[in-house]
């Protein structure tokens, strides 16, 4: 072989291995690609996952701040009822006072007129409407007590299963950020 035939067969050899090498960082450069996009899918995938974990803990803060609203609703309800007791016993006290009168009355019907007959049998329908009162008030009353306490304990589950819940869904998806994480890692 001639020098120049040589040399030509030499850079013939080198522009094709150059070819090869070209190919390969074309190869490479679209696996490159490939695992670039792979990489934006899982981050993107991740901020998701993120924004859905802020967006369940703002719901659990909100629920939390319901349940506490409905706390407060039910102290005051009971503050409304230590109100309507306090009324219920001021009755009672009217009622003793009335029975103490009526009695008064008996003894003085019995040594006076007929005008103390009336006046005893007006007392005594008074008293009778206040005891229909006092009645009618403390079923009243121990109907509201029931009531609020029955619903006072199905808030208390509700609340409890609702944050219970909500508190394993966010621990369930931090899991997967984590392991997502974790992977790119």
């Amino acid at each position: 072989m001639t020098k120049p035939n040589y040399n030509k067969k030499k850079f013939q050899d080198l522009k094709e291995t150059i070819e090869l090498k070209n190919a390969e960082i074309d190869e490479l450069n679209m696996q490159l690609a490939t695992k670039d996009k792979e990489i934006n899918k899982f981050k993107n995938y991740i901020t998701k996952q993120k924004y859905e974990i802020k967006t369940l803990e703002l719901k659990v803060d909100s629920e939390i701040n319901n349940e506490k609203a409905k706390f407060k609703e039910l102290d005051d309800l009971q503050q409304k009822l230590n109100e309507k007791q306090e009324i219920i016993d001021d009755k009672q006290d009217q009622i003793k006072y009335l029975r103490t009168l009526i009695d008064d009355y008996k003894l003085q019907v019995h040594n006076n007129t007929e005008n103390l007959e009336v006046q005893l049998r007006k007392i005594s329908k008074t008293y009778d409407g206040l005891l229909a009162q006092k009645d009618l008030i403390i079923e009243k009353q121990d109907e509201n007590i029931k009531s609020l306490l029955k619903d006072k304990e199905e808030i208390i589950k509700s609340n409890k299963t609702n944050v219970i819940s909500l508190k394993l869904q966010n621990d369930k998806y931090r899991e997967l950020i984590k392991k997502y994480e974790e992977k790119l890692d």
